[in-house]
Order: structure tokens, then C-alpha cells, then sequence
């Protein structure tokens, strides 16, 4: 049960997450009633106005000041205690930025991709604001329920995006797409309500029944009621991760999505059930979590080594990254449930660096299948001989997925690891196969597309162009200087975890240099 609140909270008085939300939605209206020529020049202005925006607001964050920052509340259906409640944390805020971050890139990758599709490019562009305004929305909510609305509210975009907009058997993806997320949001109502029956029974909000994380955050509930209120979320959660065994819609909706709408989705959407275990599951419920702890972490190491396997067995480049990720989430799981403040931090940064990293690798791949007209590798060969830039720039894509020191995500992926052995050694042991088998197939992939005789139907191929350059390059920068200093990110993360492992009555707070620190006291 929790006893006592770690979290603090404080406000500005200026509706900060509430113009970074506002701004894209703006644009979206924009973007749907303007002139078509205009599309894809106001989308990319509303993006950078938007990551701008988000820039300035970073630079008021206090690192060393309230857990939650530039609050805001506002009563919406007072007779049920459901409020407009939005603030961030570091780990939220930081999320926030990697979403700011990718959008402006994955409109200049997307620059084309819905000339040849059954609707209008206005539709698609107005569509990917509209997302961004969700996306925001669900990492920044602090009412339960309006995380609830935003959790339901991106699928509509995207399900239109993958299956008005995308390739292949598109229809059938995003209807498995929706219909998966459906099921857990469901499952999730059904806590979320369960919840504020429980809040209203306690003395802790005045017998009043509360939607507020921050009111919600001091209940008391039996550790009965907190597993079945954990597995609710989590299940909706799990599958939104995606985690084995909740998994099998990713692969089709990555192979079937726009090379920029699987972006969104792997990069960002999927996050928000990672985000949602750290937020809901851990702090809500931390006795249910701790139940069920064993149970996840095998669920965990079999995602880390089922995705890299199946992975290496791929024909599809688009496919082959899906189910990377799948391998990649398993790592962040492991990192949460670990219930250490590495395992933690590294999990947070695993989600940014992820976002970046596979961004970068699904955008390139988007480039050449544009090119070829093929996502099969067999299609491929000799490709850096024809174009040395895209080559170059795929293979430090390509070795951030299996994180290669110096690279973003050997920070994280090793602070997941360290704080998981410090817990559990058979856990962490299986789960550095994972590491093994990453390096097979990113490098077999890179061999057979890039390397060898140049294939013919490649032969005339071009290199990337400047557009092309400045969505990618941005990203491989970050990569790279995320892995060479990624104290920045961390400093806005750990008192974030510092204060989620005080709220769960877990003391092992981050070292100061967390990416070289030494192992924690076990919790």
C-alpha cells in the first residue's frame, strides 16, 4: 500500500502543454481547409513552431525542483471528478521532446508518400498533426481519464493513415491494429472506472471519487484489488508496447504503414504503454507490480530473444525492424520491472533513443524502397558503391539498433542491464543473448542490401538527397551525441525515478554519473 506521496507539485500559471497540444491541432484545421500546394510547407512550419515551443518551455523545467511541472486543472465533468489536468515530469517531458523531435523529420521523409494513395495528401499531413496533438496529450495527462481519451483518441489517425495511406494487405493491418488496441483500452475502462469507485471509498480524497493521478497517488487499496486493477492497465499497456505474447499486430502494421507512419508509431505511440507501466502501473499499484514482477520479466526476456530471432529469419526490411523492436521493448519492460533506478533511467532513455534510432533506420529504408520499389532484401546488393551517403548513414542507423558503444543505445540498454543483474543475474543473463543476436541481424541485413556485386536493379540508383539529408541527419546526430554525453537527458530523468522509487518505497537513488556508476543497493 502507499502510505506517503513522494510527488510534488507546481504550476506556472501559463498553459504551457496546453498550446504545445494546441499548436499542431491548429495546423491540422489549417492543413485540411488550405490550398493543396501549401500542404507539406504549413505541416513542416506547425512542426517546428510546435518543437520550438517545446524548447522553450524545456528550458523552464527545474531539474531539482516539483516532481510535476507547468500544471494545469481545470474541472470538465465535475459530477463525475473528471478534469482537463495536464504536467510533466522528466520522464514525461523528455518523451515529449523525442515526439517534437521526430515529427518535423518524418514530415520531410514523408514528403511524397501520399501522392499515389486513394486520398488526398491534405488528408495525411492534416492527419499526422492531428496525431501529434494526441501524442502530446497522453505523455503530458494527469487525470486518469483524460490519459484514457488521449490513449483511445490516436488510434483514429493512425488507422487511417496505415489503412488509407499505407501499402500491401494495409485494410487488414490496421483493422488488427485497432481492433488489438481496442481490447486493452477496454480492459483498461474497465480499471479506470474500478478506480474511481475505490478513490470514493477512501478517506485519502474525502470520499470523493477522483480521476487525478496526484489525489489517486495516496490511496490506499488492498493488494487484492491493486493485481486486478495492475492487470487491467497492463494488458492494455503490454499490448500497446508491444510484448510477447500481446505482440502480433506490430509486424503487419510496420510491413503495411508508410516508412513516416511507422516512425510515429514505433518511435512514439509505442511508448505510451511503457510510459503507462512506469506512470500507472508501478505507482498506482505497487503491489500488484511487485505480484507480478516474475511473471513480466520472463515475458520480457522472451520478447528480447523471440524478436531478434524471428527478426533474422526476415525477407522484409520494413518487417525485420518491427520486429527489432519488439526485441528492443523487451528491453525497456526488463528495465522497469527490474525495480532499480538504473533499470529505470535506462529504460526511460531506451525509449528516446529508440525513437531515434529505429526513426532513422525505417526513414532510410523508406528511401530505398522508394528507389527500388521493393522492401525485400533479396532485391538488393551493392548498394554503397551506388550510394555511399544513404550506405553510411544506414550502417550508423543500423549499429545503434544493436548498440554499439558510442552510440545512443549502448547507454541505456547497459544501465537496463546493470540494474537488472543487480536484482536479477538469471534475467539479465538471458537477456544479453539479446545483444548477440542484434548483431546478427542488423549486419546481415546491412551485408546482403549494401555490400557485395551491385545488383542491376540498383545500379542506377541515386544518392540521397538534400531533403532527404536534413530528416536523417538530425537523427543520426542525436544518435550519435546521445552517445557520447547523454548527461543532459539524464539529469532530466533521474529525479523523475528518484522520486517513482521513493513512491514505492524503493531507495537506491541514481549516482551522479549514472552511465558509468557502479551498482545500486538493491531495493
Amino acid at each position: 500500500m502507499i502510505a506517503t506521496s513522494a510527488i510534488t507539485v507546481a504550476g506556472t500559471g501559463f498553459p504551457w502543454l496546453t498550446v504545445a497540444g494546441g499548436i499542431p491541432l491548429v495546423g491540422a484545421i489549417l492543413v485540411a481547409l488550405g490550398p493543396a500546394r501549401l500542404t507539406r510547407y504549413l505541416t513542416l512550419a506547425f512542426s517546428l513552431i510546435t518543437l520550438v515551443w517545446v524548447i522553450v518551455m524545456a528550458t523552464r523545467y527545474n531539474t531539482s525542483g516539483p516532481t510535476f511541472q507547468f500544471t494545469e486543472e481545470y474541472s470538465w465533468i465535475p459530477q463525475f471528478g473528471v478534469h482537463y489536468a495536464l504536467g510533466v515530469d522528466g520522464i514525461a517531458l523528455v518523451l515529449i521532446g523525442m515526439t517534437v523531435i521526430l515529427m518535423p523529420v518524418v514530415v520531410l521523409a514523408s514528403w511524397h508518400d501520399a501522392d499515389e494513395a486513394t486520398r488526398s495528401p491534405k488528408v495525411y499531413f492534416a492527419l499526422m498533426l492531428v496525431l501529434e496533438t494526441m501524442m502530446i496529450g497522453v505523455f503530458a495527462a494527469t487525470d486518469v481519464f483524460l490519459f484514457y481519451v488521449f490513449f483511445e483518441a490516436m488510434l483514429i489517425p493512425m488507422y487511417f493513415m496505415i489503412g488509407s495511406f499505407g501499402v500491401g494487405a494495409r485494410q487488414y493491418a490496421a483493422v488488427k491494429f485497432l481492433l488489438y488496441s481496442l481490447l486493452g483500452g477496454l480492459l483498461m475502462l474497465v480499471a479506470v472506472i474500478a478506480l474511481y469507485v475505490y478513490a470514493g471509498q477512501s478517506a485519502a480524497t474525502g470520499h470523493h471519487g477522483t480521476f487525478l493521478f496526484y489525489s489517486l497517488a495516496h490511496v490506499a487499496l488492498s493488494p487484492t484489488v491493486q493485481k486486478w486493477l495492475f492487470l487491467g492497465f497492463f494488458i492494455a499497456f503490454a499490448i500497446k508496447a508491444p510484448l510477447w505474447p500481446f505482440h502480433t499486430w506490430l509486424p503487419d502494421a510496420t510491413a503495411s504503414a508508410q516508412p513516416g507512419a511507422a516512425v510515429l508509431m514505433l518511435g512514439v505511440m509505442d511508448k505510451v504503454g511503457t510510459f503507462g507501466m512506469i506512470r500507472y502501473c508501478l505507482e498506482l499499484f505497487p503491489d500488484g507490480f511487485r505480484y507480478f514482477t516474475p511473471l513480466i520479466l520472463v515475458l520480457a526476456v522472451i520478447s528480447i530473444i523471440y524478436g531478434a530471432i524471428v527478426a533474422i529469419g526476415q525477407t522484409s526490411m520494413k518487417r525485420l525492424i518491427g520486429y527489432t523492436s519488439i526485441s528492443h521493448f523487451g528491453f525497456i519492460v526488463l528495465g522497469i520491472f527490474a525495480l532499480t533506478s538504473q533499470g529505470q533511467s535506462g529504460a526511460t532513455l531506451y525509449m528516446v533513443n529508440h525513437g531515434f534510432s529505429t526513426g532513422a533506420l525505417l526513414l532510410i529504408a523508406g528511401f530505398l524502397i522508394v528507389r527500388r520499389g521493393s522492401d525485400k532484401i533479396s532485391d538488393y546488393g551493392g548498394v554503397q558503391k551506388v550510394a555511399p551517403v544513404l550506405a553510411g548513414l544506414f550502417l550508423i542507423s543500423g549499429l545503434a539498433g544493436l548498440s554499439l558503444p558510442g552510440l545512443s543505445t549502448f547507454v541505456s540498454e547497459f544501465l537496463v542491464l546493470v540494474g537488472t543483474f543487480s536484482r536479477y543475474k538469471v534475467a539479465g543473463s538471458f537477456a544479453v543473448a539479446g545483444i548477440i543476436l542484434a548483431a546478427i541481424y542488423i549486419l546481415w541485413m546491412y551485408q546482403r542490401t549494401m555490400n557485395g556485386p551491385v545488383a542491376e536493379s540498383v545500379s542506377a540508383m541515386p544518392d540521397l538527397k538534400p531533403r532527404e539529408l536534413l530528416a536523417v541527419v538530425p537523427l543520426v546526430a542525436l544518435i550519435i551525441a546521445l552517445g557520447v554525453y547523454p548527461k543532459p537527458i539524464l539529469d532530466v530523468i533521474n529525479p523523475a525515478v528518484n522520486t517513482t522509487m521513493n513512491q514505492v518505497g524503493a531507495h537506491d537513488p541514481v549516482p551522479a554519473h549514472p552511465a558509468v556508476a557502479q551498482k545500486g543497493n538493491q531495493p
